[in-house]
């Protein structure tokens, strides 16, 4: 049960919602809506951060193994995207899951997945 609401707000982060929410289930995404860096990457960690401590420190390891990875700086929008489409990217939930269990190594073998172009994933 905890898990799902940790699941639950990272979704609710992932879609700009500040406010508490009513319902048990996110509601779907408007598509035609393009997600755009509206926001700089170091408030959306804070406000990840206000919501549930662990997406932050999930999102962190995610961040870095892409840079490591990709050898570039994910965008805010990509991350907003890697959260929030469909049941989120399955490294990026499973790293926040290994975070949230405090599994350094679970993290490190997660980053070894990260992609470089979501599309490629899918």
């Amino acid at each position: 049960m905890r898990l799902a609401l940790l699941q639950l707000a990272v979704v609710a982060a992932a879609a700009g919602v500040t406010t508490a929410m009513a319902v048990a289930q996110p509601a779907p995404v408007d598509r035609s809506v393009p997600i755009t860096d509206d926001m700089p990457l170091a408030d959306y960690l804070a406000l990840l951060a206000q919501i549930a401590p662990p997406a932050r420190d999930g999102a962190q390891a995610y961040l870095q193994a892409f840079q490591q990875r990709c050898g570039r700086q994910m965008k805010t929008a990509e991350l907003r995207r890697a959260m929030s489409e469909g049941d989120g990217d399955p490294v990026l939930m499973g790293m926040i899951r290994a975070s949230h269990l405090g599994d350094s190594n679970g993290i490190a073998q997660l980053g070894q997945r990260v992609v470089c172009d979501p599309r490629a994933a899918r």
